[in-house]
């Protein structure tokens, strides 16, 4: 049980009614029912008042663990956990400010990876509109206003990137850093995580499997022998799946992530994070040179008159994100042998 839950239970065992509760503590209603609804957490001078007015422990109050069970003993219960001296501790206030942050920008950081994914369709359109038909195209006027698109779109998705990197930039140290939750917030963060893990799953289940249903137009047009440009429609077809699917995938990623951070689970350990440290440099020179040498080969058969370069080149991603797992898991394996005693 949460803090919350307790006070709203015990307040149930007195048959008071908030605004009594209000008086013994002399308080407004108000404060009481928003402890009580998990939108405001009372100071501890107040937690201090109500283990006295409700025969429990401060223990029994702020730990999640302890149940209504505990109250037949006083609330008491194991020894209070020491907290480290070295970690950031983070009030409700400042949890739920990063979670509402993460809501806010969650939509349009996923937009800009959609708009990545999208940017060489227009080349790939206009190109086999040049070589095939129907409509006339030259090729120079398809590999330059292709070219320009593609441009436009991933600056449209580099700016918002920045815009809403920078909403976020204040909270980068969740990912490195160990934090500590004030009393009563870890619960609450869990019951939102809680909240959201049925959509998380059906956006996740959703998303993957536009990814997988992304090659069925290729497929198809390749069985029924349909003429190339039908070949280059499914394959911006292919393209736009894709986009969706990882729309999907991006969005509900980021809100989980921001709970596992908070609650230091899953990839945001406290092990994890060590690693991380470690790990970024490599993990950003790793990108960042797939991303040079995916658009300097491109960008340089463009120039050279080869606008099909970006219909052929693009499995670099999913080869580079599969040896990237593989380089990642041979790091961590290696990291976890190295700290065995």
């Amino acid at each position: 049980m949460i803090l919350a839950e307790k006070i709203a239970y015990l307040r149930k065992q007195k048959d008071w009614s908030q605004e009594e509760l209000a008086d013994q503590l002399e308080i407004s209603r108000q404060s009481v029912s928003k402890w009580e609804s998990a939108a405001s957490i009372p100071e501890l001078d107040k937690i201090i008042r109500m283990s006295s007015i409700f025969g429990v422990s401060t223990d029994f109050l702020l730990k999640d663990e302890y149940d209504t069970g505990a109250i037949n003993d006083g609330g008491q219960g194991e020894e209070p956990v020491e907290v480290e001296q070295d970690v950031k501790t983070l009030s409700l206030e400042e949890a739920n400010t990063y979670l509402e942050t993460v809501h806010r920008t969650c939509t349009p950081i996923a937009v800009g990876v959609m708009l990545c994914v999208l940017s060489p369709i227009c080349l790939m359109l206009l190109g086999g509109w040049s070589e095939y038909g129907p409509v006339s195209v030259t090729e120079n006027m398809a590999g330059g206003l292709g070219t320009v698109i593609l441009l436009l779109k991933v600056a449209a998705a580099v700016a918002l990137f920045i815009v809403n990197g920078m909403k976020l930039a204040p909270y980068e140290y969740l990912e490195e850093e160990n934090i500590c939750l004030q009393y009563g917030v870890s619960g609450i963060v869990e019951r939102q995580r809680d909240n959201f893990r049925q959509k998380y799953q059906k956006n996740l289940v959703l998303g993957v499997v536009l990814c997988i249903l992304s090659v069925v137009p290729l497929m198809i047009a390749a069985g029924l022998g349909v003429g190339d440009i039908w070949g280059v429609y499914s394959l911006c077809l292919l393209f736009v799946i894709i986009s969706f699917g990882v729309f999907l995938l991006v969005r509900v990623s980021c809100i989980w992530g921001s709970f596992q951070k908070l609650l230091q689970e899953g990839d945001y350990s406290a092990d994890r994070k060590r690693d991380r440290r470690k790990a970024g440099p490599l993990i950003g020179a790793y990108w960042c040179l797939v991303t040079a040498i995916y658009l300097g080969i491109n960008l340089f058969n463009t120039a050279r008159g080869d606008y099909n370069s970006w219909q052929t080149t693009w499995p670099v991603w999913p080869v580079a994100a599969l040896v990237f797992v593989v380089l990642l898991g041979i790091y961590q394996a290696a990291a976890q042998y190295r700290d065995k005693p």
